[in-house]
């Protein structure tokens, strides 16, 4: 029947490398890990294959399922996932997404970490304990003791499921357990207790309101102690191989991440060791937090990338109206505004992994220009996800709007990471809050931006905006999604001045510093090289 004669589709978007990315690949080498490219190269034609594809769809498709009694009756408390889900991870783990970087002491290495995350786009589900698994190290050496025992296997390349004594493992994966019912963001608040033993530990009694990847093999989790609210590490599985009694009382039904349990804890008395200080426990775990909030940025600038690729793909094989889609002047006008985004992210997340590989390494100006920049970063970053996943998917019509073209999914994923480690009100007014107790950051903030100074004067206008903003300090807490968006913008402005193609760099100063740009994606200015920004988001085989 010729009415069934399919044609005029658009091929599907297999066998391509995810690391074939320009910003991502310079920012790779700008940042000291050039010596990466090979494995960030192998782990993107990996995650570009049909296969690494299908594993995202089934994980996301048939989420895990909670197994709370045996069939006699017995507590369990197991969640149960399908092979894909262990594939995902096995792959993660093997390539070092989660703690493998703190195991290495080659400049670079948190860079190449980041590099590898950023390509790994094929679920996002899993990314939540690989990323808690290399954010628990820096706040687990607050406890040199624990650090030395654990941190080897949660650096550990060798992915081992399973519920048994994580010192018996070959390797470990991390979770973390703060939020409750009654606070939210408002941790202290928490009313968990922690009661010391005579032996040095602590039992825990309490109940956790979100906590993700409850296979996990230990936790970090706040609780309030004697002292007041300290940071405790908590075993799944005791020595002697009894569980933990950490009851899971139901998983979430999530908007998106389905391929991720996020649970429901109930602790009755269980097992758990102090780290850090009794009452410093918001200061230890956020050290933890610092670094999931790195990995926000970048799954939002993946997210955002996958986007782009899948528009832009869509447009170069679609015709429409007698032409090419990716012809249309309108249609090229989205696509442009689209990579802009798209790169911009990129280039700030590869530049923040660069200070967290530094400051890791001791350098205290690194350090202060990341507590500030990655605060801005993750507030706008991620609040941008979600409406950038909008417009690439409305790029494909009502063929982005089905369930297999795997643009509903991205959609689903990318508010996650706005709400995850603080949501936006969150992000905004910790960005203030370290300008003033950390005012170093500030200066570091603006050493960094003004590196650019005097390369485009819609970049230096912003700059004198924001220090005029700032030294207003009457309603600034009001305004503080104002001023925090707006040192997000000059931060990546400055930064493709400096490193990107003319073409983005002019494209990103016009639209986004001279505000010379609608309320929606495809209201560039006209006049700009819409093909040379396009190209940098178009697949190569």
């Amino acid at each position: 029947m010729t009415t069934h004669e399919v044609f005029n589709q658009v091929p599907p978007l297999v066998d391509h490398d995810t690391a074939d990315d320009p910003a991502l690949l310079a920012g790779l080498h700008r940042e000291g890990a050039a010596a990466w490219e090979p494995e960030v190269r192998e782990l993107g034609r990996l995650a570009g294959t049909a296969r690494a594809q299908e594993w995202g769809r089934v994980a996301e498709e048939h989420p895990p399922v909670l197994r709370t009694h045996d069939r006699y009756g017995n507590r369990i408390d197991e969640v149960e996932y399908i092979p894909a889900y262990h594939e995902l991870m096995r792959t993660a783990v093997a390539n070092g997404l989660h703690g493998a970087p703190w195991a290495d002491d080659r400049p670079g290495a948190h860079v190449a970490r980041a590099a590898k995350f950023l390509v790994w786009n094929v679920d996002a589900g899993h990314g939540c304990p690989i990323s808690m698994t290399y954010a628990v190290v820096p706040a687990l050496r607050a406890n040199p003791e624990l650090a030395a025992r654990y941190e080897p296997l949660l650096a550990s390349t060798d992915y081992d499921p399973g519920l048994r004594p994580p010192l018996g493992k070959r390797g470990l994966i991390a979770g973390m357990s703060m939020t409750e019912k009654q606070g939210g963001s408002d941790v202290r608040a928490n009313t968990t207790s922690a009661v010391p033993q005579a032996d040095g530990s602590y039992r825990l009694t309490g109940h956790k309101w979100f906590t993700s990847a409850p296979m996990s093999d230990v936790f970090l989790v706040l609780a309030q102690a004697p002292g007041g609210l300290s940071c405790f590490l908590l075993p799944r599985v005791l020595p002697d191989g009894t569980r933990n009694p950490m009851s899971l009382q139901r998983l979430k039904n999530k908007l998106g991440n389905r391929s991720n349990a996020s649970s429901e804890v109930e602790y009755d008395g269980a097992l758990a060791w102090l780290v850090g200080e009794e009452g410093r426990g918001v200061r230890t775990i956020v050290e933890m937090v610092n670094m999931t909030r790195l990995d926000c940025v970048l799954g939002s600038a993946a997210g955002m990338r996958a986007g782009v690729l899948q528009a832009v793909h869509h447009a170069s094989h679609r015709t429409a109206f007698g032409d090419p889609l990716d012809r249309k002047p309108l249609m090229r006008n989205v696509l442009a505004d689209l990579v802009l985004e798209s790169e911009a992210a990129t280039t700030v997340g590869m530049r923040l992994a660069g200070a967290t590989d530094r400051a890791v390494r001791g350098d205290e100006r690194e350090a202060a220009f990341r507590r500030l920049a990655l605060a801005v970063s993750k507030y706008w970053v991620c609040k941008r996800g979600p409406s950038h996943a909008v417009e690439a998917l409305e790029c494909l019509g009502g063929n982005g709007y089905v369930e297999e073209s795997g643009m509903p999914r991205l959609y689903r994923e990318l508010p996650l990471l706005s709400i995850w480690e603080g949501s936006g009100n969150v992000a905004a007014l910790d960005a203030l809050r370290a300008m003033v107790k950390q005012p170093e950051s500030v200066q570091a903030y603006f050493d960094e931006i003004e590196l650019a100074a005097g390369a485009d004067t819609r970049l230096d206008d912003a700059v004198a905006l924001i220090k005029k903003e700032l030294s207003d300090v009457d309603d600034i807490e009001s305004r503080a999604r104002r001023i925090v968006e707006l040192m997000a913008l000059t931060l990546q402005g400055s930064l493709l001045v400096r490193h990107a193609p003319a073409a983005v760099a002019d494209a990103f100063c016009a639209s986004r510093l001279a505000r010379d740009h609608g309320n929606a994606f495809g209201t560039l200015p006209s006049g700009l090289d819409f093909e040379a920004i396009i190209a940098r988001g178009r697949v190569t085989h």
